[in-house]
């Protein structure tokens, strides 16, 4: 059964990277969205947890960031509203070199630390930034995703924001 999945997510991923080539190309706005959420989603599958659905606002939100990430050379996480508060999950890598699908695979790594239990012990190097991105990823109360990727001059920075947002201390993620 593992390797059949594996198998699957591997044909998964290689279809959605190379439809748009194949069905003549789709706008880059459609194609990243709906391969960033189906990367989310295809996750939230395995561990047990309603799909997310895509939220334009968030969307906008976070290609703000990215925008700001990229033009700064910074990289951080946004501040936190109190009034209105997202998850967010912020991702770099070498400009032009990764798909969405592999930006979010970074996140989801992160769950070969996750073990059982209540947020923030849940991961087992002791160390709770080794699995917030994955978490937050699939998070069981998140329902909606929302990302921006921007390109600096050496790097794309994929960022996603959350609602509700996750990794709430003394709940359980999934």
């Amino acid at each position: 059964m593992f390797r059949k999945r594996n198998t699957t997510l591997l044909a998964s991923l290689a279809v959605a990277a190379l439809a748009p080539a194949l069905m003549g190309g789709l706008s880059r706005t459609q194609d990243f969205d709906g391969r960033v959420l189906a990367a989310h989603n295809f996750e939230r599958e395995d561990v047990g947890v309603m799909p997310m659905n895509w939220n334009p606002a968030l969307a906008a939100d976070a290609q703000q960031w990215a925008d700001y990430l990229a033009r700064t050379g910074r990289f951080e996480h946004a501040p936190e509203r109190a009034n209105n508060p997202e998850g967010e999950n912020i991702w770099a890598g070498t400009k032009g070199y990764f798909a969405p699908e592999a930006m979010v695979a970074a996140w989801i790594r992160e769950k070969r630390y996750f073990k059982p239990g209540t947020f923030p012990n849940n991961s087992t190097t002791g160390n709770v930034e080794d699995v917030g991105h994955f978490t937050q990823v699939a998070w069981r109360d998140t329902r909606q995703v929302g990302c921006g990727v921007a390109t600096s001059h050496r790097e794309d920075i994929l960022v996603c924001r959350y609602a509700q947002a996750g990794n709430w201390i003394g709940e359980q993620p999934f």
